[in-house]
């Protein structure tokens, strides 16, 4: 597509583009053109960019709409030849077809003021940027004066526009880090990085220096990593930012975690957890003490099923006491503490301290060291809820690994009620999701996998043996992005403490060969077990599924 107006002008005059088909309004009686009178609340950009800013501005049209192959058009003036030229060139050079709509000069502006997405933002900043004052060496006023032209510089605009997309997008994670030419600023977007934005190397350390006077951080210190948090509102919700800092080879690089209060309260159900596994977690949240512990690598949504957990047990009645570093979501009823380590206020000091705050449930963010993981036995044999993180590959593994910390086998075995392992997998877009067909040797695999699970499970999970198992998988649209994946789920597997498991902790040690063994008898569905059912139900795909898991299906399949 040209990327000024007067070429698309003359492209469209001059070439047999004349008929009208793709338009659905003739123009040839303006009563037959719809109104828009309001100015539509978002517009996706894959709509807006259709029309190049310049061309919308000189011509008066604009794309507010993309659904499939009909794009909806806003024009100001129906009989502008120029207009129509244009129209009839972007229909044809996109193949699309389009609705024309007629609206006043108040309503247009409003629309193209949301040409503003991060790449329109980065070529503000970059034309105005030569112009901004540069500071001395010698400047004693040099980081105040840098703050105030912060302030009003297009670089703010280009933050606010940046974290307004990454929110817009459904990203967890802003990236911001410097390479050798350039900057790269990537979304995680259901757990997958993506590159959204590569800024010129002299915009770089502005937009990392603005980052850092939100967080209240120290612009000119550069050396060490830093830590911060800021606030922001976007379309009248309150949105957290946990900001981090850290020195690299090229610069330094930011990472904002986004922290949308509203997505992080689901219900555990809604997180995925089914059948037995979702009983047994319940049965334990019953219990007056004990612990219960989640374990999986960063990043697998522990404190997300913790969070899930604490609100069922979030009433009048109890006191719930929280360590957490950070402190990702602030809910409501739960008295919750951010530890400190600089001062030394450690999860092992602060678990000494509430538990004289008289708490019937305490949640501690993750169990670091044998000091930590001493007292949070002691608080689940004194009367206490205990919940708490390990980072192990299972959740037999925890066991092991808590008596390796110095936790004596008895106790233990005493305090432990169950033991839950999760990773995440993104789901299918349910907006272009469809069948798919998969290799005989994959199917046989899912087959033989199902059959050794038993028919009580399977109902728990809503799954009819007796049916044909079909697999699916989402082809791409726009919601998704062209992915057809959008949202995450958790696959989990919960271990429950029964008599037996609790002789073999005491009496050898915590084997995690023998605890195993015990597992399999118990019918305690895997991870990948629940991660096939879930293919089955038609939630995720088999590809995500091997992408987090152990000894993949069809890695497995290859290797018989």
């Amino acid at each position: 597509m040209p990327n000024n107006a007067s070429s698309l002008s003359r492209t469209a005059s001059g070439s047999a583009m004349a008929d009208d088909k793709k338009i659905n309004n003739s123009f040839s009686d303006l009563n037959d053109i719809a109104h828009l009178e309001k100015t539509p609340k978002k517009i996706e950009e894959s709509a807006i960019n259709l029309i190049p800013r310049e061309v919308s501005e000189k011509y008066r049209i604009a794309a507010f709409e993309k659904r499939g192959n009909l794009v909806k058009i806003a024009i100001v003036n129906p009989k502008d030849m120029g207009a129509l030229n244009a129209l009839r060139f972007v229909a044809e050079k996109e193949n699309v077809e389009m609705e024309v709509y007629l609206v006043s000069e108040e309503v247009f502006c409003e629309i193209i003021e949301q040409y503003s997405g991060p790449a329109e933002a980065l070529k503000e900043a970059v034309k105005s940027f030569k112009s901004e004052v540069v500071f001395s060496e010698e400047d004693s006023d040099k980081t105040e004066k840098k703050n105030e032209a912060l302030k009003d510089a297009p670089v703010t605009k280009l933050v606010e526009v940046v974290i307004g997309h990454a929110i817009e997008g459904g990203a967890s994670d802003i990236h911001i880090e410097p390479m050798d030419k350039d900057y790269r600023v990537r979304f995680r977007v259901d757990g997958i990085l993506h590159v959204s934005l590569i800024m010129p190397k002299e915009i770089g350390p502005a937009v990392i220096s603005r980052i850092k006077i939100l967080a209240n951080l120290k612009i000119d210190e550069k050396r060490k990593p830093q830590d911060g948090r800021f606030r922001t509102i976007n379309e009248g919700k309150e949105i957290d930012f946990r900001v981090s800092t850290l020195p690299v080879i090229s610069g330094e690089k930011i990472v904002m975690r986004i922290l949308d209060k509203d997505q992080g309260l689901s219900s555990i159900e809604a997180l995925g957890l089914f059948g037995t596994a979702l009983e047994n977690v319940k049965k334990a949240l019953e219990e007056t003490y004990g612990m219960i512990l989640f374990t999986g690598p960063t990043g697998s949504g522990k404190s997300t099923s913790l969070y899930a957990l604490l609100k069922i047990l979030n009433i009048d009645e109890r006191n719930i006491i929280t360590l957490e570093d950070p402190i990702e979501y602030n809910i409501e009823g739960l008295n919750q503490s951010q530890i400190k380590p600089e001062i030394g206020y450690t999860f092992a000091s602060g678990l000494r301290t509430i538990l004289r705050q008289d708490p019937n449930v305490i949640m501690v963010g993750e169990i670091r060291d044998s000091e930590t993981a001493e007292l949070a036995v002691h608080a689940a044999l004194t009367g206490h809820l205990m919940f708490s993180t390990l980072h192990t590959n299972t959740a037999v593994g925890a066991i092991p690994r808590l008596i390796d910390m110095g936790i004596e086998p008895f106790l233990l075995a005493s305090s432990l009620r169950i033991v839950v392992s999760q990773r995440l997998v993104r789901k299918i877009c349910e907006k272009c999701k469809e069948e798919k067909k998969v290799p005989d040797s994959v199917r046989k695999a899912i087959e033989s996998e199902v059959k050794s699970i038993p028919e009580d499970e399977l109902k728990k999970y809503g799954i009819d043996s007796k049916k044909e198992i079909k697999f699916y998988h989402g082809k791409g649209c726009d919601d998704c992005n062209g992915t057809g994946l959008r949202g995450r789920l958790a696959i989990y597997e919960a271990v429950p403490i029964n008599e037996n498991i609790k002789n073999i902790i005491t009496e050898k040690k915590g084997s995690e060969e023998i605890i195993n063994k015990e597992r399999e008898v118990l019918g305690v569905i895997t991870i990948k077990r629940d991660g096939i059912l879930k293919i089955i139900k038609g939630l995720t795909t088999i590809e995500e599924v091997d992408r987090v898991t152990e000894g993949g299906i069809t890695l497995e399949e290859e290797n018989d």
